[in-house]
C-alpha cells in the first residue's frame, strides 16, 4: 500500500512537471507570459488535488 506521503510528493514531481508544459504551451498560443503563468497556476492547484484523491482511490481498489 502506497503511503499518502508518496502519493503528495508523487503529484507534486507529476505537477510541477505536467505544469511547465502546460505554461508553455499557453505561452506559445496566446504570447503573453502573464496569461501562461495564470493558466499554469490555476492548472497546477486543481491538478494537484484531482490526482491526489485518484491516487487515494486507487489505493483502496484491490483487483484480483
Amino acid at each position: 500500500m502506497e503511503s499518502k506521503k508518496r502519493s503528495i510528493l508523487k503529484a507534486a514531481t507529476w505537477r510541477i512537471t505536467a505544469t511547465c508544459t502546460t505554461t508553455a504551451i499557453a505561452f506559445f498560443i496566446t504570447g503573453n507570459i502573464e496569461s501562461a503563468i495564470t493558466i499554469g497556476s490555476i492548472e497546477f492547484f486543481l491538478k494537484f488535488a484531482i490526482y491526489y484523491y485518484h491516487e487515494r482511490i486507487w489505493t483502496n481498489i484491490q483487483l484480483k
